[in-house]
């Protein structure tokens, strides 16, 4: 497993991170989400970068330009509901994507503990694709250790790229323990070092779905 941290460069990137993390600015969920699509359009650009790519001619109206286009069907897989912005943000730039939905969420045991239940998915065939799994928040990993087990009943992956905007160190290190495919690549905008008593991530930015899209009763 491969992992690429952006934020550890100096860029924009890291500007719209912080303004997610900003107890203030999240508060306005339109620039929230907002904010969440934008960082899926700088991955989707990276993430392009490791594409295969073929020449292709395109005629203009004064001749024939070679241009290097992407030679793969990229499917986009998120995992609702928090991934939905971050997902709308990588089909902006990968339009020609088909899509997978994968849905994923905690299921208390008591007050601190819990385990992950996949409920739902829809997806197309998977074999010899470009699979990206979007979802903003990996915190323990469990759910995107299920999710990819999940999607993976409708065949294996060409090459499989995670991307998420906030990590934990935990996260990685189980991904890295349960899923050691060597042809998976980890993209992440930020790593943080702790998780809670309630496995949320620290400082992370609190629940990434309800900021998005209000809070659950």
């Amino acid at each position: 497993m491969k992992i690429v941290h952006l934020g550890a460069s100096n860029s924009i990137l890291n500007q719209f991170v912080s303004e997610l993390r900003n107890v203030q600015i999240q508060q306005d969920r339109l620039r929230f989400r907002r904010n969440i699509e934008r960082i899926g359009e700088i991955m989707a650009y990276e993430i392009s970068k490791e594409f295969p790519y073929k020449t292709t001619d395109i005629q203009s109206p004064l001749g024939m330009a070679p241009m290097n286009l992407a030679d793969n069907q990229v499917v986009l897989g998120t995992i609702l509901r928090a991934g939905l912005p971050f997902h709308q943000g990588f089909l902006s730039y990968m339009d020609n994507a088909e899509n997978a939905f994968v849905s994923a969420y905690r299921k208390y045991k008591d007050r601190l503990n819990f385990d992950i239940h996949i409920e739902y998915i829809a997806s197309p065939l998977l074999s010899g694709k470009t699979l990206i799994l979007t979802d903003p928040m990996l915190a323990t990993g469990s759910s995107m250790e299920l999710a990819y087990e999940a999607l993976l009943t409708k065949g294996k992956p060409a090459e499989v790229h995670i991307a998420s905007i906030i990590s934990s160190k935990q996260a990685l290190s189980y991904m890295e323990e349960h899923m050691p495919d060597h042809n998976i690549t980890v993209w992440i905008a930020a790593l943080d070092d702790q998780l809670d008593e309630h496995a949320y991530i620290v400082p992370g930015l609190g629940d990434a779905g309800d900021l998005a899209y209000g809070s659950k009763d």
